[in-house]
Formats: C-alpha cells, sequence, structure tokens
C-alpha cells in the first residue's frame, strides 16, 4: 500500500522549543518536519500542528507553525482528547428544509467531503504524545504512517520503544524521503523538481 496525496494530511506534534533543545537528533528532526509541511503545502496536503502546554513549553518555531492550517493547544498527552479526530474528519453536514422541500425520498444526499484518512505524522516526544495521539487514531479508524526520520525522545531507547509498538499496533513507519517519492509516484510530476530541491536541501 503507497500513500496518496489526495487522501493524506499531515499531523505534526508538539516541536516546541523547551522541547527540541534536549531531543535525540533534534536538528535532523526539526529539519525533516520542515520538509514534509513545505512539501505538503505543494501537494495542497493539510497541515495540522500541535502544541503541548504551550505556556510553558513555547510555540512551535515560526518557519514551521506558519505552515500550519491550524495549530491545537493541548494539556493531555493525545491531541486526540483535544478534538483533533474532528480536524481531521470533520462530521458531515446536516441537511436543512422546510415544509415545502422535496419528500426525502427525492432529496439528493449532500455531499461529502473527500476521505483523507491517511495521516501522515511525526512529532516529539514520540513514546508520550506522538505514540499516545497515534494510537487513539488507530481506534478512530485512521491510516496512520508514522515519520520515523522527523519524531523523536529525549533518548534513542525512548524512542525506538514507541516505533516497536506502534508497528505493533498497526501504524506505517515510514521516512521523510518515503513520503515525498510516494506523494509524487514519478519523476514526471509537475512538482517533481521542487520536491527534489526539498530532499536535497
Amino acid at each position: 500500500m503507497l500513500l496518496s496525496a489526495q487522501s493524506s494530511q499531515l499531523v505534526l506534534v508538539d516541536y516546541q522549543p523547551r522541547m527540541l533543545q534536549a531531543l535525540f537528533e533534534s536538528d535532523m528532526v526539526l529539519a525533516n518536519a520542515v520538509r514534509l509541511a513545505k512539501a505538503a503545502h505543494l501537494f495542497k496536503v493539510p497541515v495540522w500542528g500541535t502544541e503541548h502546554a504551550p505556556q510553558s513549553l513555547g510555540q512551535t518555531p515560526p518557519e514551521l507553525r506558519g505552515l500550519y492550517r491550524q495549530t491545537l493547544p493541548k494539556m493531555h498527552f493525545s491531541a486526540v482528547e483535544e478534538g483533533l479526530s474532528e480536524l481531521l474528519r470533520p462530521p458531515a453536514p446536516v441537511a436543512t428544509g422546510n415544509a415545502r422541500s422535496l419528500p426525502k425520498h427525492l432529496q439528493k444526499p449532500p455531499a461529502q467531503p473527500a476521505g483523507r484518512d491517511s495521516i501522515v505524522m511525526a512529532g516529539c516526544e514520540a513514546h508520550v504524545c506522538l505514540l499516545q495521539t497515534a494510537l487513539h487514531l488507530l481506534e478512530d479508524e485512521f491510516e496512520v504512517w508514522v515519520v520515523t526520520d522527523a519524531s523523536s525522545s529525549l533518548t534513542e531507547r525512548n524512542r525506538d520503544a514507541a516505533f516497536d509498538r506502534l508497528a505493533s499496533a498497526g501504524a506505517e513507519l515510514v521516512s521523510t524521503e518515503m513520503v515525498l517519492f510516494e506523494w509524487l509516484g514519478s519523476a514526471e510530476h509537475p512538482l517533481f523538481p521542487q520536491v527534489l530541491s526539498l530532499v536535497k536541501g
């Protein structure tokens, strides 16, 4: 199964200064998160961000936060507890009408938004907020793709434990380049030169 840009959304979890400064391989992790967000904009993939206790941990760096469609502040470790699933899969609009409307059997059902149930996600700390958010999204029947080289914890051991558990729970583990090249699908894609420059950047 390959990723498709048309069915994807990107969720970036808690890239905040007080967290980043202590993370294992933090420079690489932040650089890959920025690559993912910039590529998502090229492909018109919605980008969502979360911030855990921003009053204590600070806000996401502007080069990343400026690419978010919306930033969800949270106190729960899982962003799903704060309404993330509703952002990713908004409820269908309620049909309205009046007494002179067509009979129900002649009414057209409301148009459903195109499904974007493939959630590409990365973040900090991998074994806490990223893990709990991803597990809840899996429970909510999203496909979850965790970008390993854009995710980390304070220690390598905790990061790797998170990846093991996520894979066992049904998440796909991918790298930044895997996501970008699967969104492209072909070297003939019109965005290929721009994506290649992100990869080389």
